[in-house]
């Protein structure tokens, strides 16, 4: 069943010719199947683009489009409606002129929302229409929560009890208002600070929460242990995940919206002596800038990379520990190249990021759907570039080569410690020499490393003790500064902000392939890539030492 706004829109679009009644028959069963807004399916059909619809509904309403990026609200316009209502209707005004207030709304088709904004505030009221998403980010930013620290919940909260008679105890218990409060106020402090996972940890005589950011764990007030049960029964009814079985790791997702932003929450549950771990993997596309450019590289792996990635066929490798960004990395690439004449592929264990325009493929061997099975679907989907999650066995780096072979472009990761021990690994697992030098086309290992917070960063003279733990000499230091964060509020004390990847493209030339069809071992590879300009991650790391963006320890930490 349609409400009445979306029924508002069908009426629409019928009578401006767009839609027949036999499409908007399948928009509204595929609204009905998938409880997608009615609005998001037709632009999902490609009936309109969203600028394209915004303009439709506007000249329906005898009213227009205001894009609220391009300008800043007069704040004594903003003040005239009081947060509460603000969030209550999805509105915010944005011009008042002659006792006629013009506001945007989340719902423009929602008439009764003008009625009783002119009746709250004695005005006219004319609605304007514009992006749900900026709407959101307007009222977050002129309207902003006012939401408790972990301190201040805490405080409030009175005692919980430690033992539980049943399921329905627990589960009463985690739907009680502190508990969801609390749990709330976690996940707001963690995205608030953009942390990229949140681990809730019960020991014997304690409760620990800490959050990751920029790679390092940082520890949260600590809850009373009577808290543990609760929180995390909590966490595991709002990803639907089973609250009675406490023996067996699971798995589950979270999908809410914070500060007005969708966010994605990836779970996992593991038992242990003390109760259940959890973490929650924070997927939250504004914090994630899927642009090369980004990622810090130094301008020559840039320009070879983007080079590989444009060749219609080859295998590109990405290799580094857990957490070094080799997703990220990929996701980049896969942005670089994703245009409308390319069909583009990828399978993944799971999805992080949906990208428009990308086919994406959810692993999951419980049921038998493995990386080898979904790569021999993508050759009859007529791809021309397909994304492995990784590349786990022979059979699916088989499969890999066969696929580069036939025409298409295949990026993938691995799990190596540098790109000289990659092509080794490809010949431990039982691929001949040949195939690597016909296929792959380079190889890229890959560290995160955080950079110096900006606000606080402060110039000294590098020791010779930490000279020679970097293996450089004072004339190629020159007169160049070494830096180090202080600590301030905007770094949470840390002295580090953001993070930057230090790398090294390993490029397949003809002296490669030469060597590596004579089996040489990982050292010859290594010495062969610097002979021809490969720069190994320590060297990229010392270079992001001299040009001020990190530290010694930092590097010598990662390298």
């Amino acid at each position: 069943m349609l409400d009445p706004e979306s029924l508002a829109l069908k009426d629409i679009l019928m009578a401006e010719g767009i839609c027949t009644e036999e499409q908007l028959q399948d928009v509204e069963d595929e609204h009905d199947r998938t409880g997608k807004k009615f609005s998001e399916v037709v632009i999902n059909y490609g009936f309109l683009d969203n600028e394209s619809l915004l303009e439709v509904i506007a000249n329906s309403l005898g009213s227009e489009v205001f894009d609220l990026k391009l300008q800043d609200l007069p704040r004594n316009v903003v003040d005239m409606l009081d947060p509460e209502t603000a969030r209550a209707y999805g509105v915010i005004p944005v011009d008042y002129d002659d006792s006629l207030l013009k506001v945007v709304s989340k719902n423009p088709l929602n008439f009764q929302i003008t009625e009783e904004l002119q009746f709250i505030l004695g005005h006219d009221v004319m609605i304007l229409v514009a992006d749900e998403s900026n709407i959101d980010t307007a009222i977050e930013k002129y309207y902003p929560t006012s939401i408790a620290t972990v301190n201040d919940v805490l405080s409030e909260m009175g005692d919980t009890q430690d033992e539980y008679n049943s399921d329905e105890d627990i589960e009463s218990a985690a739907n009680e208002t502190p508990i969801v409060r609390f749990v709330d106020v976690i996940l707001y402090q963690a995205i608030k600070d953009q942390a990229s996972d949140i681990h809730f940890e019960p020991f014997e005589k304690n409760f620990r929460i800490r959050y990751r950011v920029d790679g390092a764990l940082y520890e949260m007030p600590e809850p009373p242990k009577s808290l543990a049960i609760p929180v995390i029964s909590r966490l595991k009814i709002m990803s639907n995940l089973n609250i009675s079985e406490r023996r067996l790791p699971q798995d589950g997702r979270i999908e809410l919206k914070i500060g007005g932003k969708p966010i994605d929450l990836r779970v996992s549950c593991l038992p242990t002596s003390y109760g259940e771990s959890v973490v929650l993997r924070i997927l939250d596309r504004s914090v994630v800038n899927l642009s090369l450019d980004s990622l810090g590289m130094g301008q020559d792996v840039l320009e070879n990379l983007r080079e590989m990635v444009h060749r219609p066929n080859g295998i590109l490798l990405v290799t580094g520990p857990t957490g070094s960004g080799k997703s990220t990395t990929l996701y980049s690439c896969l942005n670089e190249i994703n245009e409308i004449g390319e069909k583009l592929l990828t399978s993944e264990d799971p999805v992080e990021y949906d990208i428009e325009g990308i086919m994406q493929v959810p692993i999951n061997e419980g049921v038998g759907m493995t990386f080898h099975k979904a790569l021999r679907a993508f050759l009859r989907q007529d791809p021309d570039r397909i994304m492995l999650g990784e590349i786990r066995d022979l059979e699916t780096a088989k499969m890999a080569i066969e696929s580069s072979l036939t025409g298409h472009f295949v990026l993938s990761t691995l799990h190596t410690n540098e790109a000289a021990a990659t092509v080794t690994r490809l010949s431990e697992m039982g691929i001949e020499p040949f195939l690597i030098c016909s296929s792959v086309v380079g190889v890229l290992s890959q560290r995160l490393i955080r950079r110096v917070c900006p606000h606080c960063k402060e110039s000294y003279e590098p020791t010779d003790d930490e000279l020679e733990r970097m293996r450089v000499t004072r004339e190629t230091v020159g007169n160049r500064k070494f830096y180090y964060g202080k600590g301030c509020q905007a770094c949470t004390l840390s002295g580090y902000k953001s993070r930057k990847a230090i790398c090294e493209l390993l490029v397949m030339s003809k002296g490669m392939t030469e060597l590596i069809s004579k089996s040489a071992s990982t050292a010859e590879i290594r010495e062969k890539a610097a002979e021809e300009g490969m720069r190994l991650v320590r060297e990229d790391g010392i270079m992001a030492i001299l040009n001020g963006e990190t530290t010694v320890d930092e590097v010598l930490r990662y390298t």
